[in-house]
């Protein structure tokens, strides 16, 4: 058992690794890649993805020192409450990265279930019918307003269903959730793979390296592109860090944790990259951006196997995407789940979220009120989810524990460190450098800052009104014990 949280130590190297993993491959980069084409206005969209590679590393190295030091619940909560102090700043960073949780980590679940309902429409084309269609404007300040578009239909449904079917499957123990995660990283696997041969198999270089005129220019539309297209492959390399949201119930985690992080950022860097480069070879990058590629753009895995084998194989393909997406989905509620719970038992947010399964030994609350959120935000469009995902997260949470893990070493230098971040302190200033630049480098980045701002006063004043009410800090010296 986990000391004073009565969770279990149950999860090994193995299973640690696949949960990282099926975190990470989800059906991002089946549904991404024709953004990233799109964005770059071709095949040098693969720099996107090299970029993206590189900054998921300089990333993990972060997470690995910080999850090693301090393997518990919740993962980046105890980390900003450490780095900043438990009594003083760090109480107040912690309450706004839970609070933005209540948001960010409901977008990334329903990325997830979009993405597996936009393919399950190349199975059953009528999900693709839209019976609402809404543009929702958000007045943005010194921009106007920006548009926010909500869309139902028969893939909402399977979307919302597809959260459900998740929830009910992890309210089980820890042991029995790790046993799934390997069934579902075995069919992750091996829908990479049959993608990643059937590209190569009849890959061609022309097409793969058929670079536009002016491709490379160092223009301002190239830099914003490569801004749109880092943005992107960041979503779809987010995931290495998962299990250090599971930090107390790892076994071994001073070495499991890094080693987890660093195997998994590796093997889908190249899993991707791979991918990626034999879809660009084995069919116009043109496909992927026109209007009469619409099959394509929204099923480009199961089109490019389709292609190649016919229409059997694309379907089995398809379902396969399917596959991978749920397992996403799984994976981002188990690990998401466990930090309310990490908050509430330190008395930093609301005490219901500190409730466990009295049988399953799980915190069944969090997982409920993550997946009801993310039900809702299946009414939005996977691009609009992507977008607002990634810089709320990067503003309230990555950029924090960049500058966070160089803090931590000034003040707390004698602090156990079963790993220590290969060539620091370059990693977190590489991450840093880069996170700026997707935040500002993009067309129209004003509507998702503007998200980011809302959700740092909403998350503000609640925080300033309950310490207030308990005398905490800033109105008082220490927390209260209960």
């Amino acid at each position: 058992m986990s000391k004073d949280t009565g969770l279990v130590r149950g999860i090994g190297l193995p299973g640690a690794i696949s949960l990282n993993m099926i975190n990470m491959i989800g059906v991002g980069p089946f549904v991404t890649l024709p953004l990233i084409v799109l964005a770059m206005h071709g095949p040098q969209a693969i720099l996107g993805w090299i970029l993206g590679a590189l900054l998921a590393a300089c990333d993990g190295l972060v997470w690995a020192e910080l999850g090693a030091a301090m393997p518990q619940a919740g993962g980046s909560y105890e980390y900003l409450r450490t780095i900043y102090g438990p009594k003083r700043a760090g109480r107040y960073l912690s309450f706004l990265y839970i609070w933005q949780l209540s948001f960010s980590a409901p977008l990334s679940v329903a990325s997830g279930c979009v993405g597996l309902a936009q393919y399950a429409g190349f199975l059953w084309p009528g999900l693709r019918k839209v019976y609402f269609s809404y543009q929702l404007p958000i007045p943005v300040p010194f921009v106007h307003t920006l548009p926010l578009t909500i869309l139902l239909g028969p893939a909402t449904l399977v979307a919302m269903l597809c959260c459900m079917i998740a929830a009910a499957l992890l309210y089980r123990n820890i042991r029995a959730v790790t046993r799934f995660s390997g069934l579902l990283w075995l069919g992750v696997m091996g829908t990479m793979m049959t993608v990643i041969v059937t590209g190569l198999l009849h890959f061609h270089p022309r097409l793969a390296f058929g670079f536009p005129a002016g491709a490379f220019h160092m223009s301002t539309e190239f830099f914003t592109g490569l801004g749109a297209a880092l943005l992107i492959a960041t979503y779809d390399y987010w995931g290495a860090y998962n299990i250090c949201f599971l930090g107390a119930e790892v076994r071994n985690p001073g070495r499991t944790i890094p080693l987890a992080i660093v195997w998994s950022v590796g093997l889908v860097a190249a899993l991707y990259l791979l991918m990626n480069t034999g879809v660009l070879g084995s069919m116009p990058w043109q496909e992927l951006i026109g209007a009469a590629g619409t099959n394509a753009r929204l099923s480009v895995a199961a089109v490019v196997v389709q292609r190649a084998y016919g229409a059997i194989a694309g379907r089995v393909v398809a379902l396969l995407v399917v596959w991978t997406a749920f397992a996403s989905v799984y994976a981002l509620l188990l690990g998401y789940s466990r930090v309310p719970y990490a908050a509430a038992m330190d008395n930093n947010y609301f005490r219901i979220f500190a409730r466990v399964h009295p049988r399953h030994r799980i915190p069944n609350v969090s997982l409920l009120m993550l997946a009801g959120v993310a039900m809702l935000f299946c009414v939005l469009q996977l691009a609009d989810l992507v977008a607002a995902l990634v810089v709320i997260r990067i503003l309230l949470q990555f950029l924090l524990q960049q500058v966070g893990v160089m803090v931590l070493r000034h003040t707390q230098p004698a602090m156990n460190r079963p790993f220590r971040i290969w060539l620091y302190p370059l990693p977190p200033l590489l991450a840093i450098a880069g996170f700026l630049y997707i935040l500002f480098s993009r067309p129209h980045f004003a509507r998702e800052i503007f998200f980011a701002m809302f959700v740092v006063f909403t998350g503000s004043v609640t925080y300033l009104l309950r310490a207030l009410k308990r005398q905490e800090w800033p109105f008082g010296r220490q927390p209260r014990s209960a």
